[in-house]
């Protein structure tokens, strides 16, 4: 793994006091979900596989199908690939895997997995500066990942990276800062508030492909003037391309824009020499993900000597280990002896000995649970979340272009709602899950990440949305039916007063040719006659 990079210009030497912990190694995944804006049809294949607009584009587009050790060849399938399949219950399994490689046939409907993952390997390098005074340092990009789901207008964006050798300190403000869509604003200096000072995409030979651009206050502050959202910092745009910002000026056939915070979910790997020499607000700042603060006294944002300062005040994180801290292998025995997990919904972090073979190990440890089986539950419940969202906001979106007035504008009200109805019956069916693993420790991470994002209450409240929705369009076509049967009933009685008026004049009410004739207008024809 590459290191921090000393002599990069304005860099600051690293701190090597003995007394500041240092994190041995540091993998970083950020994983960004994003709502597609389709231009095609609500029922055509493309809306629903989204990915076969990249397929398409051949060598214009940077991504490539990823047919990893389920989907490629099989001889690259580890016991790593093993233990996370196993992981899971079966009906997660079709989801993540799907029927096997038996069927890999044209037809999408018939292909093993509903997922589909794209990657692109330009991006070799990352070169990041989390604050004017800390060192510029260069990051392995281990891979940058796209996500996509068959049905579902979600996508998500995946970025791992890893460096060895970082002062725990600056470890804390590169898990703080780097996964920031845009600058949350600026200090009077025009520095970009809680994002990457400078952070650069670099390629194998070390060419700079991408550069951020979020000191540029008045270009973000038009964009968001001009089109009521926010502008995406330029490094990251150039990550999705040519996937574009729907709020944006570029031509793109893939069209994106935010769901959900700007502050990226994110999981952390971190190896130290003593987890239990940690403070306290070390592992809050690990676990709620606050940067290292304005010192580095004790690697938790304290002045030098002045002793462990927490990042919040003593009553808010009162409950800290009970809400956010997994500690079943929080002790001296095990095969990774002090190993402790923090989650707080958007960030799953774990720290342990960076001496234990089986914490680092990337085959069968803890490095290779973080990568496979965590990482998958931890996109299960973002892509939940994410999913929800976006129905939620396609709801409120039908709403407010309906014009009473307007019969087509109703109809196509009526035919938005029902395709969300029908959507979420697909989303509920095959990727809503209550369980997903039967392991104890997969299962307790699952329950903090559902917990701390509130999964379930949200799905109970589209669900209640999607149900009213339905309710009224139900009520609003019984109505319609009430009205066309009243109105027939009118018409029908008024065609039966028509019809017995009709018959009744119509009738001989007196028999004519019954009655007495005078016996001259007898006569008279019979004479005529003769």
């Amino acid at each position: 793994m590459l290191q921090a990079t000393r002599d990069a210009p304005g860099a600051t030497a690293l701190p090597d006091d003995g007394a500041t912990p240092v994190a041995r190694h540091l993998r970083q995944v950020l994983l960004w979900p994003l709502r597609l804006i389709s231009t095609a049809g609500d029922d055509s294949e493309e809306r629903r596989a989204p990915w076969r607009v990249l397929r398409a584009m051949g060598d214009a587009s940077p991504w490539r199908e990823q047919f990893d050790e389920f989907t490629g060849d099989a001889s690259h399938f580890h016991e790593r690939h093993y233990n996370e399949f196993v992981a899971f219950l079966p009906y997660v399994q079709r989801f993540l895997y799907g029927e096997g490689r038996t069927t890999r046939q044209p037809d999408e409907r018939s292909e093993r997995s509903p997922m589909r993952v794209f990657r692109r390997h330009d991006i070799a390098h990352v070169r990041v500066q989390p604050r004017p005074s800390d060192p510029a340092v260069t990051l392995d990009v281990v891979h940058v990942d796209l996500y996509f789901f068959y049905g579902v207008d979600i996508v998500l964006l995946n970025v791992e990276v890893a460096a060895d050798e970082l002062p725990l300190p600056l470890a804390e403000e590169l898990m703080y800062r780097f996964g920031r869509a845009y600058p949350g604003g600026w200090y009077a200096d025009g520095r970009p508030q809680h994002s990457l000072t400078q952070c650069e995409w670099l390629d194998s030979q070390g060419r700079v492909l991408a550069a951020s651009d979020a000191g540029q206050r008045d270009a973000f502050l038009a964009h968001v003037a001009e089109h009521r959202a926010p502008r995406i910092a330029a490094h990251w745009e150039y990550v999705l391309a040519p996937l574009v910002n729907h709020h944006s000026g570029h031509e793109g056939a893939l069209r994106f824009r935010q769901i959900e915070y700007y502050r990226m979910p994110m999981m952390a790997y971190v190896a130290v020499d003593e987890p239990a020499a940690l403070s306290r607000s070390d592992f809050i700042r690990l676990g709620l993900v606050t940067g290292a603060g304005a010192g580095t006294g004790d690697g938790a944002g304290g002045a030098k000597g002045a002793g462990p300062v927490l990042p919040y005040a003593d009553a808010h994180l009162a409950d800290f280990e009970q809400r956010y801290c997994y500690d079943r292998f929080w002790s001296a025995a095990g095969a990774a002896p002090r190993t402790r997990y923090l989650c707080s919904g958007l960030s799953l972090v774990v720290v342990g000995d960076a001496h234990n073979t089986f914490y680092r190990c990337r085959d069968r440890g803890v490095l290779a649970q973080f990568r496979h089986q965590h990482f998958l539950l931890f996109l299960i419940a973002h892509f939940q979340k994410a999913t929800l969202l976006m129905v939620s906001d396609q709801l409120a979106e039908a709403l407010m272009a309906m014009d009473l007035n307007s019969p087509e504008s109703i109809r196509r009200f009526k035919r938005r709602i029902r395709i969300a109805f029908v959507s979420f019956l697909s989303f509920t069916h095959r990727y809503w899950f209550h369980e997903i693993s039967e392991q104890a420790q997969v299962r307790a991470l699952w329950k903090m990440c559902l917990d701390h994002l509130e999964i379930e209450p949200l799905y109970a409240e589209v669900k209640e949305r999607i149900d009213d929705m339905n309710g009224y369009l139900d009520a609003d076509a019984l109505r319609r039916q009430a009205n066309t049967v009243v109105r027939l009933t009118v018409v029908t009685i008024l065609g039966l007063i028509g019809t017995v008026t009709t018959g009744f004049l119509g009738m001989n009410l007196f028999a004519e040719s019954d009655a007495f004739m005078p016996e001259g207008s007898q006569s008279a024809p019979i004479q005529e006659a003769i």
